[in-house]
């Protein structure tokens, strides 16, 4: 699924997008450079106001950059109108005709450029099957499910064959079982049309998921681009760790004196046994622990060595995983963390004292000059 080379298609440099005035300005984008591959599915992903719709409209040619360039298949796209750009695009509405068939809403474009019924026919046929849209072609689109809708604002979008097409947070309308099913289709039809893609999205699991790479957005700025599970596995800062999935951040200092100590400022201290490079070539005496939720161990409490002492606040049961809320240095500050289980720890309820075990690997070090990021994230 996911590719680390291939010839690059769009190279956006130093874009940059001023709102406003000159006595009221706002800065979308903050020196935004990337590099899309051919055939890739590449996303952006973000908060809300971090400008990861205003790259997609500059792309798009709906917003006119402030400054930086736009580089498409080897020509300067930046000033190029959005109606001579062979861009394909699906908004956040639909935008959908709902008096029309779905082949006619699909259909409709092309009759506005004037293009030959048989072409027209032959195309359209092609692209509402491999949406899986023919046996309901005839229907009207407001008679069709949100799932359907979307798949027609796809086909309408991908009937020009661009050679870039750009998704807007195209599954936000959609309920949250109909959002999974939705984007295992998108991938499908994006892989079998072969055409280059930049999806934009808020949601993390949506992202990792269908992403082939993404590039992480905050304040304007590209924060980290990487695979997904590089990106989730070895985020480069806190405020990316802490947006990407589910994560606790504890004050730390190390010590490596043979074997990798971490103490906490509760007094409390425990051995990494196994541990990542990031840790063990720290070398500052004091840092930011990040450890996911599934990189811990709930178990009764039993004063066992190597482990943090707590209570269990709060037990959700998710399906797949059981979420424990423990709070642990319960002597000094108080701090609740966040331990996901395969499954429900024998004789464990709220209220219990327990004891966390650190698995070491994956854990990574953060210099204490971040924790100013997971405080504004």
């Amino acid at each position: 699924m996911k590719q680390e080379s291939g010839k690059i298609t769009l190279s956006i440099r130093n874009l940059i997008k001023v709102f406003g005035s000159k006595h009221a300005q706002v800065q979308a984008l903050d020196d935004v450079s990337l590099d899309i591959r051919e055939g890739e599915l590449f996303t952006l992903l973000g908060p809300s106001g971090c400008g990861k719709t205003t790259t997609l409209r500059c792309v798009a040619g709906f917003e006119k950059p402030t400054g930086g360039s736009i580089d498409f298949l080897g020509q300067d796209y930046t000033a190029i109108p959005p109606f001579r750009r062979n861009i394909g695009m699906v908004f956040q509405s639909y935008a959908l005709f709902p008096h029309m068939s779905i082949f006619e809403n699909v259909a409709y474009g092309l009759r506005i450029r004037k293009t030959p019924k048989r072409e027209i026919e032959e195309r359209v046929g092609r692209i509402i099957q491999l949406v899986g849209l023919e046996a309901t072609q005839k229907r009207k689109s407001s008679e069709l499910s949100g799932g359907q809708q979307q798949r027609i604002a796809l086909a309408r979008a991908l009937v020009y064959d661009p050679k870039l097409l750009l998704l807007d947070e195209p599954l936000s309308n959609l309920d949250a079982k109909l959002r999974v099913y939705m984007r295992e289709e998108i991938r499908r039809i994006q892989q079998q049309a072969r055409v280059t893609t930049i999806y934009v999205t808020h949601d993390q699991e949506e992202a990792l998921s269908i992403s082939d790479r993404i590039a992480v957005m905050h304040d304007g700025k590209v924060s980290q681009v990487g695979l997904p599970d590089e990106i989730y596995e070895n985020p480069n800062s806190i405020r990316v760790a802490d947006f990407i999935g589910q994560a606790n951040f504890l004050d730390c200092a190390v010590k490596n004196n043979g074997v990798t100590a971490l103490t906490f400022p509760s007094g409390e201290e425990i051995v990494l046994e196994t541990g990542s490079d990031s840790i063990r070539s720290f070398t500052r005496q004091e840092g930011i622990l990040f450890v996911r939720p599934e990189q811990m161990k709930v178990m009764a409490a039993a004063d066992q060595a190597n482990t943090l002492k707590g209570e269990v606040k709060v037990i959700l049961y998710l399906g797949s995983v059981v979420r424990y809320f423990v709070e642990i240095f319960q002597k000094t500050t108080p701090q609740e963390i966040m331990v996901d289980q395969d499954r429900r720890v024998r004789g464990v309820r709220v209220g219990d004292p327990v004891d966390v075990r650190l698995q070491g690997e994956g854990a990574k070090l953060f210099p204490s000059n971040q924790k100013n990021q997971l405080d504004q994230a």
